[in-house]
């Protein structure tokens, strides 16, 4: 009896100890702004309509995609952020030429690359038939959409896109797949999904950071109200 009176306290005052130590370890949330049809205060916004200062072509040189209306319209060539992401929450908001013209893949065609590699395609995917993992929120000839959310052309659309980059090792080889979840017009298209690098990629290496691209397809798609949260 004795010993059992000894082990009960000693476990009662072990369990105090981590739950002590678990709470200094805790820390509280930040605190952020995310009021309805806003952009969340802690988020970089890469494009407001006004100019194309977070953006440039793939060579370096000055992005010349058309700005109308407070957004910007596909023009002479990919375009790509200045800067590099590693895992983030990225928001666009996209607009397919109406009235429509053309079917399958030749009608509003555009792609978002994240990292420059991995693909969501964009296409008028409303009443237009294509292969399935190459319509519209598709992961590019990899994954087709869990459901096609698309709107009519002329009607704006959104993807919020949750990326976490691959862990790559010492030797860069990679340890833990990139994946993404993807939403389109609040719907869940793509959900939790292991990715590799796409076609029309600006390379086939897996990265910790890369940039954004947007697609040049010929098309005249446009986009708007774009931000990223890293994280």
């Amino acid at each position: 009896m004795r010993g059992k009176r000894t082990v009960f306290p000693l476990l009662a005052a072990l369990s105090l100890l981590t739950f002590t130590l678990c709470l200094s370890r805790e820390q509280a949330p930040r605190v952020i702004s995310a009021l309805p049809c806003d952009v969340p205060s802690d988020a970089l916004v890469l494009f407001d309509g006004s100019n194309l200062e977070n953006w440039q072509n793939r060579d370096g040189s000055a992005a010349n995609w058309k700005l109308v209306d407070g957004a910007m319209e596909v023009n002479e060539g990919s375009i790509v952020t200045k800067q590099n992401f590693g895992d983030m929450q990225l928001h666009l908001e996209f607009r397919m030429p109406a009235p429509a013209v053309g079917e399958g893949q030749d009608r509003g065609n555009s792609g978002v690359y994240i990292h420059g590699n991995y693909e969501i395609q964009v296409l008028d995917s409303y009443e237009n038939e294509t292969y399935f993992d190459g319509q519209c929120a598709a992961v590019y000839k990899a994954s087709p959409p869990l459901v096609n959310a698309c709107r009519p052309p002329g009607i704006w659309q959104t993807y919020d896109i949750i990326f976490h980059a691959a862990e790559l090792d010492d030797a860069g080889k990679v340890t833990k797949k990139a994946t993404v979840t993807v939403l389109q017009n609040g719907v869940l298209v793509q959900d939790n999904l292991e990715i590799s690098p796409t076609g029309g990629a600006m390379g086939n290496q897996e990265l910790k950071k890369g940039p954004i691209m947007l697609q040049d397809h010929n098309h005249p798609v446009r986009f708007r109200n774009i931000w990223v949260r890293e994280l």
